[in-house]
């Protein structure tokens, strides 16, 4: 889908179909979907099916099945990065013709161990294949070379963040030995075809911003303005996710969640709208919508509120 010229805001929701939705991916839909509506803008679907070994089959049906029970509207068609393959090989001859990127055929065991002798903080890349002699018809990953530069950016909710690139993130990978290009090389190139102007998704993913940050700089790529949620978390205090055995979102009956999501998010929704439609939930939410009442951080009391949904 091509956006309007000189419209003013463009948001998405890209979710992994490796399962159901739950509440804390509805937390992302929905801080996302009214940052956009209130200001009058566009609200992509994108589907980050990049990893085929992690995706349930039918997940990706089954996502936008609940997004229509919930009663989200996106526009223009869903996008499945699955089918994006060459613009990102694009992207990637341009950064090895330019020399930001280099092949790479350490494995994980081999860059703690590296990493540990050289004093350097664990999941930080040393650089060992800068330079390397690899053949192309060799198994190997594909690293961004990064500057020794911070990067820093202001963060809409979180406020100012900086990253360190050479020292607390090393030169990360962009396609893996695998062939499966990697996350942050591929919302990056469709954040910029897209044309959106803001990112609004969960806190965890904070601190992969600087990373895209610096593969926009190195493309000549524009971006976006970011938002980042607070994460829901389980009383144990781990991210709501799949892998925490999140449970499933009831399609059935969506009003609960939906209302519980914008207590969440700080909106103070009127208890009498678990009366009514989803739309009047929806047009009210539209209406009240208030970001700079969003949390840095999930509190007590939204902890509460989450253990306490049926």
């Amino acid at each position: 889908m091509q956006p309007p010229p000189n419209h003013r805001y463009l948001g998405r929701f890209a979710p992994s179909p490796t399962g159901p939705l739950h509440f804390g991916s509805l937390i992302a839909a929905i801080g996302s979907y009214l940052q956009a509506r209130s200001n009058s803008g566009l609200w992509l679907v994108r589907m980050e099916d990049l990893d085929p070994p992690r995706e349930r089959p039918g997940a990706a049906d089954a996502i936008l099945r609940t997004l229509e029970a919930y009663g989200f509207e996106w526009d223009g068609e869903v996008r499945y990065q699955s089918s994006r393959s060459e613009a990102y090989l694009d992207a990637l001859e341009r950064l090895r013709g330019e020399g930001r990127s280099y092949p790479c055929r350490c494995s994980r065991k081999e860059i703690g161990e590296q990493a540990e002798r050289l004093g350097m903080a664990a999941g930080v890349y040393p650089g060992t294949c800068r330079g390397a002699a690899i053949r192309p018809q060799q198994p190997h990953a594909t690293r961004f070379l990064v500057d020794d530069e911070t990067i820093t950016f202001i963060d809409a909710i979180q406020g100012r963040y900086s990253q360190q690139m050479a020292q607390q993130v090393g030169d990360f990978v962009l396609r893996r030995a695998d062939g499966l290009f990697a996350y942050q090389l591929a919302v990056v190139i469709d954040d910029a075809d897209q044309q959106i102007t803001e990112v609004v998704r969960g806190s965890d993913l904070l601190d992969n911003t600087p990373r895209q940050i610096a593969l926009q700089q190195a493309l000549g790529l524009t971006t976006p303005h970011y938002l980042h949620l607070p994460i829901v978390v389980n009383a144990e205090g781990q991210k709501l996710s799949k892998q925490t055995f999140a449970t499933a979102l009831d399609d059935s009956n969506p009003l609960p969640a939906l209302w519980q999501g914008l207590q969440f998010l700080g909106q103070q929704p009127p208890i009498e709208l678990m009366n009514e439609k989803p739309e009047t939930l929806w047009q009210w939410a539209v209406m009240h919508w208030r970001s700079d009442n969003i949390p840095r951080k999930l509190t007590a009391d939204a902890s509460n509120l989450i253990e306490s949904r049926p």
